[in-house]
């Protein structure tokens, strides 16, 4: 498998996509996307390939997204990429209807970690390697105020303010 990369312009600013590839467009697999400044984003490494062709179905997918035709992606991702604890959070990450939000405690809960696991279910939000495409931007605080969004809270209220979500005051 070939590291392959695009970049695509959004509201959020230049997106930075990153695959794992066998050549094809069908071998895709998501690795990582991220905005420009994102706390963990990936940054293009000596011997990636930069290959465009490969992504049209994603950039589609996230042009339809940012232009409000689309409410939902269908793009393969890497496997392997996280833990397993990571792996279980993000899974609820992506259960997570457009224009819908959970607090951090209810993550916490789907995964079977209440109480002092909030803060491990925080960072395993952090840790996601796929802005937008992965929803975390739709976890909030319990008082429903924007909490923790490694591409910065104006971003996580730009996306939650196009899909609609009730809930808009940034917090601490």
């Amino acid at each position: 498998m070939t590291t392959v990369y695009t970049q695509v312009a959004s509201p959020l600013g230049e997106l930075l996509l990153v695959g794992e590839s066998d050549g094809t467009a069908d071998g895709l697999r998501l690795v990582s996307l991220s905005v420009p400044g994102q706390k963990g984003g990936a940054v293009v490494q000596d011997g990636w390939l930069s290959a465009p062709e490969l992504f049209t179905g994603v950039v589609a997918q996230v042009e339809a997204y940012f232009a409000g035709r689309s409410t939902r992606f269908d793009v393969p991702f890497a496997e392997g990429v996280g833990t397993e604890f990571q792996r279980r959070v993000w899974k609820v990450l992506e259960s997570i209807p457009y224009g819908q939000t959970l607090s951090y405690g209810e993550v916490a809960a789907r995964v079977g970690a209440s109480g002092a696991g909030v803060r491990a279910v925080g960072t395993a939000i952090g840790r996601n390697p796929l802005l937008v495409v992965r929803p975390c931007h739709r976890v909030i605080g319990a008082d429903g105020a924007l909490r923790g969004y490694a591409g910065g809270l104006e971003r996580k209220q730009l996306l939650l303010g196009l899909e609609g979500a009730a809930c808009v005051s940034a917090g601490r």
